[in-house]
């Protein structure tokens, strides 16, 4: 076939050389290549079946790589090469296959045409080198370094991770930050099976833990009579402006800190990190995600000056929404808005799916680092994106503090300590019984667990 050069017109030798894009050495067999056009479609065939071999079958690996910034200017770089060799490739496919009579507008045109594909191939590495760059950036804006090394296996030996979930309310005629929603999400390590423990954040006279705190209030948290209350939610605020509360921690670890150690004093829950989400930004989170997906069982009227309202039934919320769904108290109190928050957590964990966080990356890396903060060392990222799609696979509890179990001005600890106890050892005897993850779930008695299903419609 040497010469099918000659008799090709412009197009063809173009879908060629486009083809050769598609399929490297197309071009080098159609003119007579064929050992150097075998080597090339072997060498890309082999390339391409492992890349999406690995997509296929490896989804969640590929995006705990966006947590390793290492690892992913790797897989950049290798994206990179072979993109220089496809337009290598090409090139040498156009030079082939182009009429050797070609001259003038047409041999401009022609090569632009080239210029254009070999541009088209690069441009999703640009974008990749950008994923990378913001991956790197994120992780080191919001997460922290490990003081230890992190185990392979940094479950072994604890049967449950407990984090505290915060949303911060910090406004302009207010200083500081408020802590008003609190939540401890505490996770089976071995199936994923999660409860939600909703704290109110109106809990009074709190058993502080041993040490300056417990020293200064012995017989619970009073806060600063009679400026404020002595609520839970003022714990974070106190520690931060009185660093003699927790020694030795710089200023943005002192609230974290305390209000970790005193829920765990007081749930017997072993609180280990910590993750706090700034309201306002949760909505712009909201937004990157494309909007949230709930089932709102009453109307509710949102607004400072009561300017909306999401009128019931499932919808997709925007990011606005989403804020007012969670926080709203309007024709409600304190107790419903925690149920409505609870409902808005399981939303966002069961819809963050890979495909939303890769296609919604930028914009999602953009609203975190402003609105994330948290104590998760970053080498412990990887574990977790494994755990949180157990997480998504199995059944959220949730319960609640509220009354009548719970008298909040007159609260008895006790009584929290051992609910969390007997909730826990049910979901442990359930997930024991249950031979696969389960969506669904009965309605529990008032002072029982509730599932999300049954809060949320």
């Amino acid at each position: 076939m040497a010469g099918n050069s000659d008799r090709l017109s412009v197009g063809s030798g173009l879908a060629l050389t486009l083809g050769s894009a598609a399929l490297w050495g197309l071009a080098h067999v159609w003119v007579g290549r064929r050992v150097t056009g075998a080597v090339l479609m072997g060498i890309y065939l082999t390339v391409v079946t492992a890349v999406v071999a690995a997509f296929v079958g490896a989804k969640l690996e590929l995006l705990s790589l966006i947590v390793q910034p290492g690892w992913l200017w790797t897989l950049t770089l290798g994206a990179f090469l072979f993109a220089g060799a496809t337009v290598a490739v090409v090139v040498r496919s156009y030079q082939l296959v182009r009429p050797r009579s070609l001259s003038g507008p047409a041999r401009y045109l022609s090569a632009f045409a080239v210029g254009l594909l070999c541009a088209l191939v690069i441009a999703p590495m640009a974008y990749a080198a950008r994923l990378a760059y913001l991956s790197q950036s994120v992780v080191a804006s919001v997460f922290t370094e490990s003081a230890t090394p992190i185990p392979v296996d940094p479950w072994k030996g604890h049967e449950r991770l407990n984090i505290l979930l915060i949303g911060a309310d910090a406004a302009a005629n207010r200083t500081g930050i408020r802590t008003d929603s609190m939540t401890v999400a505490s996770v089976d390590t071995r199936t994923g099976t999660t409860v939600l423990f909703g704290l109110p954040r109106n809990l009074e006279n709190v058993p502080m833990p041993a040490g300056p705190a417990r020293e200064h209030f012995p017989f619970g948290f009073g806060g600063e009579p009679p400026y404020t209350p002595g609520m839970l939610n003022e714990v974070f605020q106190y520690a931060e402006e009185h660093p003699e509360m927790v020694p030795g921690l710089p200023e943005g670890r002192r609230g974290p800190a305390l209000l970790k150690k005193t829920i765990s004093d007081f749930t017997g829950l072993d609180v280990t990190h910590y993750v706090m989400v700034d309201m306002f930004g949760f909505a712009k989170i909201i937004d990157a995600m494309g909007g949230v997906r709930v089932t709102v069982k009453a109307p509710i009227v949102y607004g400072r000056q009561n300017e909306g309202l999401i009128p019931p039934g499932t919808r997709k919320l925007s990011g606005e929404e989403a804020l007012w769904f969670g926080r709203a108290r309007t024709y409600s109190d304190d107790y419903v808005r925690m149920g409505r928050q609870k409902c808005l957590m399981n939303a966002v964990t069961k819809q963050a799916d890979p495909v939303t966080v890769l296609r919604s990356f930028e914009r999602l890396a953009d609203a975190t680092t402003n609105a994330v903060s948290t104590d998760i060392p970053k080498e412990l990222l990887p574990n977790l994106i494994e755990l949180s799609e157990k997480v998504k696979h199995s059944r959220i509890k949730s319960f609640q503090f509220v009354p009548p179990l719970i008298d909040t001005g007159n609260p008895d600890y006790g009584l929290i300590r051992h609910k969390v106890a007997a909730v826990l050892s049910r979901s442990a005897d359930v997930s024991s019984a249950t031979s696969g993850p389960s969506r669904s779930a009965k309605r529990q008695p008032a002072n029982g667990p509730a599932t999300l299903d049954a809060v949320c419609g």
